[in-house]
């Protein structure tokens, strides 16, 4: 298979790649042609189907497609000329080729979250957490979604990933700051984000659902922690207070979509350790998509505010 990230402009290709996107579309002189979104797990390349006659067999969105065409050049970016499409079947790819998953395995990231799911001491929060985390179907969920539809964590196991580095960041401040309630703060990072699960379709959809563009994971993981706690004997309604608002206010800010504003030393915390994971990782991704080239500056980032610079190296 030629994957993405090698395709040249100049290559002839017969390939199956996920159409992302289709859309319709009319030229200035009014002739129909299709825009597309190709994808594998390497990257996305825009298509154009210019001639809609025989050789277009009918495909939608979010179909594996084969794919006859040219990679050209437009504007500075590669795309492909597509002379034939017909949908592909199955026995004829492999899904993992063609979605982007975390450079980690998934069940060592698993393992390790579940290992701080038992380190939580007050009996209440920890089965809460793993009314969650220890639910085979949950589990399965959680472990294969992504974080974002784009940005950062954009791939399978993404959200894994993210949540694990966000509660290890939070494990530190525990031990740098010994006046954090380290259940209070270490449940709240395992939960933080579980709201994504409904906030966007699975694979290879990876778009926000109705709830996600109406509610957002913030309050629908608020609802999703509220209800499992309703389920929980005796568990103090001033500990589900707290833990709420950790959920409310990791965002930081109004701005950024949080209902509140940390009020807590440990929503203070959790905001700072998903900060981080956040920026990091799109610092991550964008210097190691950029690989080798010659560019030093790789343009303003909307999620960091600047323009982004490679390091030095001596």
């Amino acid at each position: 298979m030629k994957y993405i990230e090698t395709l040249h402009e100049g290559d002839r290709i017969s390939e199956i790649y996920l159409c992302k996107s289709k859309v319709s579309a009319k030229t200035k002189m009014g002739k129909s042609y299709y825009s597309l979104v190709l994808q594998d797990k390497t990257g996305t390349l825009d298509g154009k189907i210019w001639e809609l006659g025989n050789a277009i067999h009918h495909f939608d969105a979010l179909n594996y497609i084969q794919v006859d065409g040219d990679v050209t050049s437009f504007q500075g970016a590669l795309q492909m000329n597509i002379r034939r499409v017909r949908v592909a079947q199955p026995g004829e790819y492999n899904a993992a080729d063609y979605l982007p998953v975390s450079p980690f395995p998934v069940e060592d990231m698993y393992r390790k979250l579940m290992g701080f799911v038992k380190s939580i001491e007050n009996e209440k929060l920890r089965a809460l957490a793993e009314s969650f985390f220890g639910e085979a179907a949950f589990a399965r969920r959680f472990q294969t979604h992504s974080a974002a539809k784009s940005v950062h964590h954009s791939f399978v196991g993404g959200l894994l990933q993210h949540t694990l580095r966000v509660t290890e960041l939070c494990n530190y401040y525990c031990s740098a700051y010994p006046i954090l309630n380290r259940d209070l703060l270490i449940t709240g990072a395992l939960c933080h984000d579980i709201g994504k699960l409904e906030e966007l379709a699975p694979f290879p959809a990876n778009d926000y659902t109705d709830d996600g563009q109406l509610l957002g994971h913030i309050v629908i993981g608020y609802e999703m922690v509220r209800e499992h706690i309703r389920k929980i004997p005796e568990f103090p309604e001033r500990t589900a207070s707290e833990l709420g608002h950790l959920i409310l206010s990791h965002h930081g800010e109004l701005e950024y979509g949080s209902p509140k504003k940390p009020a807590l030393i440990e929503a203070v915390a959790l905001h700072f350790a998903d900060n981080t994971d956040a920026k990091l990782e799109t610092m991550c991704e964008l210097l190691e998509g950029a690989g080798d080239s010659g560019e030093e500056w790789l343009g303003y980032q909307r999620l960091l505010e600047t323009n982004v610079r490679k390091t030095s190296r001596s």
